[in-house]
């Protein structure tokens, strides 16, 4: 009996603690877990945006002189800019470079005359003519013989394209004869504005029997305010005995000068412009005026070949006399009787 009393007691006792340490427990509040402070600090900056940067103080004294530097940069640019431009508008490349020997105390100056002399070069290789020298030197047997340049296309022959049937070329009536007779007197150069890949193969159809002795195309001549002229004195021959021959003769060279209008011919098949400008050409041949130059300008607004004729009539009637009837005593009468400035007497010929 006293045995189960004091396990009774001490059950009871034990019963009672428990009870008091879970009413403890309950009362008390709960206790937040441990979270590291950098997982906090990420947290919180996810949720809020970062704070935007102090705006800098404007300063009004930089922000001037800042823009007062710009507009002092873009003006010296400016003046640089149209010196150089006036520069190369108004002296020449020699001209530049003598002037300023005495002011070359920086590269800037050599720098512009290089570059300068190397965009000129290449300029110069397309509106130039290809040599100082278009022609070889002329024999020394010769000298004497005058240049006949002709002009191609219009003058000798005249070319067409058509849809259905392409190009076509058609000869001037008279050029063979014209070719095969003054060929006998005269050095014949053509002289074309046109591609060589055209200027030689029709060149080459049109004079069989090698009557002309020079051709020269495009790169032969000068290129400026838009046109293709024919420089006659890059031909290294005497200006003075050079006749030029064209149908548009006074706009296609920079010696008019030595121009012998013709007609433009465009497929008139009853053209006789260069059946009438032999006896001219013949006589001139033969009786070697000084310079041509003055002689052509006698002629001036006027179609020289039947101009010549009618002089040549005007000429027979104020002298009349025989015509001798071969050409070696045409020749000598001619030397015997006529002087130079007689130009204008026609002597019959044989086409």
């Amino acid at each position: 009996m006293s045995a189960n009393l004091v396990r009774s007691r001490l059950l009871s006792r034990l019963s009672k603690q428990k009870r008091l340490f879970s009413a403890n427990t309950t009362a008390e509040p709960p206790k937040e877990p441990l979270v590291g402070a950098s997982s906090i600090i990420a947290e919180h900056s996810a949720c809020t945006p970062p704070p935007p940067p102090p705006a800098a103080e404007s300063v009004p004294g930089k922000k001037k002189s800042f823009g007062f530097l710009k507009f002092t940069l873009f003006g010296a640019l400016t003046g640089v800019t149209a010196a150089v431009g006036y520069a190369t508008y108004a002296y020449s490349l020699d001209e530049i470079d003598e002037k300023m020997k005495g002011l070359r105390f920086s590269n800037a100056i050599d720098s512009y005359l290089d570059l300068r002399r190397s965009i000129e070069e290449q300029v110069k290789g397309f509106t130039e003519p290809s040599s100082d020298k278009l022609l070889p030197d002329l024999h020394p047997q010769e000298q004497h013989v005058f240049t006949l340049v002709l002009d191609l296309n219009e003058t000798l022959l005249y070319s067409d394209w058509k849809r259905d049937r392409g190009w076509r070329t058609f000869k001037r009536p008279g050029v063979d004869a014209f070719l095969e007779h003054l060929a006998q007197f005269y050095e014949i150069v053509v002289y074309s504005d046109e591609l060589s890949m055209y200027v030689d193969p029709v060149v080459e159809r049109l004079d069989q029997k090698g009557c002309i002795r020079y051709r020269l195309s495009r790169a032969a001549t000068k290129y400026q305010d838009g046109k293709h002229y024919r420089d006659l004195s890059k031909l290294n021959r005497d200006p003075a005995k050079i006749l030029y021959v064209s149908g548009r003769a006074l706009e296609s060279t920079l010696q008019p000068e030595n121009a012998v209008p013709i007609p433009p011919w465009k497929v008139d098949m009853n053209d006789t412009a260069l059946l009438d400008l032999i006896p001219f050409l013949e006589y001139v041949a033969r009786h070697r005026p000084a310079d041509i130059r003055p002689v052509l300008a006698s002629y001036e607004g006027h179609d020289i070949g039947k101009e010549f004729i009618e002089r040549s009539k005007e000429h027979q009637k104020a002298r009349p006399m025989r015509f001798p009837a071969t050409p070696d005593e045409r020749s000598e009468f001619a030397h015997r009787h006529l002087r130079t400035e007689d130009f204008g007497v026609w002597f019959p010929h044989n086409v």
